[in-house]
């Protein structure tokens, strides 16, 4: 990707935010704080080629806006760059945070919300009532959506906590967002999370999911799963932040959780050598419990600031959620190291096709057994390139009326290589749009989550497998293999190629594949996911669990689901 077309990218991201046209003195301007020192000449020129493909278009003299055709760019266009800017904008919300609690003023960050039906606002005051949440504090008004009357709710986000940390000389560094277990209104520990540096979507964006969180039955029993981030402080500001936490809450401004000792592990991340980890309630929280209850409510994380006297305490909030007890917790795992244990187990014969493999299993009612089969078998028909044809049916653990689906993990061509002497290393899960070429829309660093990202994809309806429209959004995998094994990781791909490990495509060192990148002197390897049979028996409404790394099984063991 060329210099220009980065700087285009750029130009649409700062249309995208602005709700007026603009003209090339203000993108000129807003580019040069991005570190692009472009002239306004050079910004028309930019601007004239951007109208040329549809992306933007020309409002009288006012300047320009972003078109459709410019937003399906924009979140399509880079994926790899779309990693690293997911991080990028938390920086510089925590830059341009100013409120002041002293003052009572200033902007503070705040999550925006669509809802339409009014039993959904009842259920989100119910949330801030019990405290679930970073500020009771709200900006709430009715307006018309999509020819509906609803409402527009803005809520603090927790981030607001790391930006007055800054504007008080105090470094903090957003590590993971993820999901906390309570028990008894006491936080236990982070049972998933994300790095906000390996992503494309927003960590918190990625659990706002239907059965991911159980907010509603923390509100009212204590006991449930809520989202929540956390972040790291040098070990000398400790106090001083203490200090700042304590008068934010004087100003309806909290959520917070644990607040760590130096270097002690905090509700299952561990901490680096010198640093205090914290961790926060995420302010999207009361709008999951709506969703819970299966009401639209759109949610748009962090995206925007708002003066912080425009917000106004929505109910008399009592803070049910205590401060996480100091017990030893139970590290959160990171599926690399699942990922890497289950690797190593593989000793399938590439001569002989036989051997273990890595497996999913994903569990639904017997009764719905045929149904989902025949789902399965018609979704390889209809994508026999993208599909891999092996399954088994297993026994349910505890419950008879349940049974097992066991798909082939794209993991297994990882052990494969290795077991070969070849290192492979996962490196994103991610949602590949089928076009020409096929691109990765979104993905997922198996590195810094504890959660394989393709569950992710299925459990927020990303994927578009078996329905009719088009482009296909399917599950894929990006590996990495150093360079200089690319001879005969080649000729074994070839070989495993036709027995029920799709391989998508092989790359060159330092060649963007399907748009997504791998590290200098490497080369990426794109392949199927076992789960894409899964997600589409999902797509037809059909209740299934997924469990993705979960165990090895004998390939020889596996049918066809072509010949059923």
């Amino acid at each position: 990707m060329s210099e220009s077309e980065h700087r285009m990218i750029e130009i649409l991201r700062i249309l995208n935010v602005q709700e007026k046209p603009i003209g090339s003195k203000v993108i000129a301007d807003e580019l040069k704080n991005k570190g692009y020192n472009l002239g306004e000449r050079a910004v028309r020129y930019h601007m004239q080629i951007l109208d040329e493909k549809g992306y933007t278009e020309r409002k009288g003299y006012s300047g320009r806006v972003i078109t459709d055709l410019g937003r399906a760019k924009l979140e399509k266009g880079l994926i790899y760059d779309q990693v690293d800017f997911t991080f990028s904008k938390f920086e510089e919300r925590i830059y341009l945070t100013d409120f002041d609690y002293n003052k009572r003023s200033g902007n503070v960050i705040v999550n925006t919300s669509n809802i339409l039906e009014n039993k959904a606002f009842d259920i989100i005051k119910e949330v801030f009532a019990a405290g679930v949440c970073v500020s009771p504090l709200i900006n709430a008004k009715k307006t018309e959506i999509n020819g509906k009357k609803g409402y527009v709710m803005k809520t603090i986000c927790g981030t607001t906590i790391d930006g007055v940390f800054l504007k008080n000389g105090i470094p903090s560094i957003p590590q993971y967002g993820g999901l906390v277990e309570i028990e008894d209104y006491y936080p236990t520990k982070f049972s998933e999370l994300i790095s906000y540096k390996k992503t494309s979507i927003t960590p918190l964006d990625a659990f706002i999911a239907k059965d991911m969180t159980s907010v509603l039955e923390v509100a009212e029993h204590g006991t449930g799963t809520i989202p929540a981030n956390f972040r790291i402080i040098p070990e000398t500001s400790l106090e001083k932040a203490k200090e700042i936490i304590q008068n934010l809450e004087k100003v309806g401004i909290g959520g917070v959780l644990e607040i760590g000792e130096t270097s002690e592990n905090v509700l299952g991340i561990p901490v680096p050598e010198g640093m205090v980890g914290i961790s926060i309630i995420g302010g999207i929280t009361p709008f999951c419990a709506a969703q819970e209850m299966d009401y639209k409510v759109d949610i748009k994380t962090g995206e925007e600031f708002i003066d912080y006297n425009k917000l106004k305490e929505l109910e008399s909030s009592k803070h049910k959620i205590k401060k996480a007890k100091k017990i030893e917790y139970k590290k959160t795992p990171f599926i690399l190291t699942k990922s890497l244990n289950r690797m190593n187990q593989v000793d399938y014969d590439i001569e002989t096709n036989e051997g273990n493999i890595v497996a999913n299993i994903s569990y639904l009612n017997k009764l719905d057994l045929d149904d989902a089969l025949a789902i399965m078998k018609r979704t390889y028909k209809s994508l026999p390139k993208y599909m891999n044809p092996l399954f088994n049916i297993v026994d349910h653990p505890s419950d008879d009326s349940k049974v097992g689906i066991a798909t082939v993990c794209s993991l297994s061509i990882d052990g494969i290589l290795i077991n070969n002497g070849i290192m492979s290393t996962p490196r994103y899960g991610g949602l590949l749009e089928l076009g020409k070429p096929p691109m990765f829309v979104e993905m997922i660093s198996y590195d810094g989550s504890s959660i394989d990202p393709h569950k992710i994809f299925i459990f927020k309806n990303l994927t578009q497998i078996s329905k009719r429209k088009n482009p296909k959004k399917i599950l894929a995998s990006i590996k990495e293999v150093p360079y200089i094994a690319r001879p005969e990781c080649e000729d074994i791909l070839d070989k495993i190629n036709g027995n029920g490990f799709p391989i998508f495509k092989v790359g060159k060192p330092r060649e963007l594949v399907y748009n997504a990148k791998v590290d200098n002197y490497n080369f990426g390897i794109v392949t199927g996911s076992g789960l894409n049979s899964i997600a589409a028996i999902k797509e037809k409404g059909i209740a299934i669990e997924v469990k993705a790394v979960e165990t090895i099984l004998p390939i020889e063991d596996m049918s066809l689901i072509y010949e059923q």
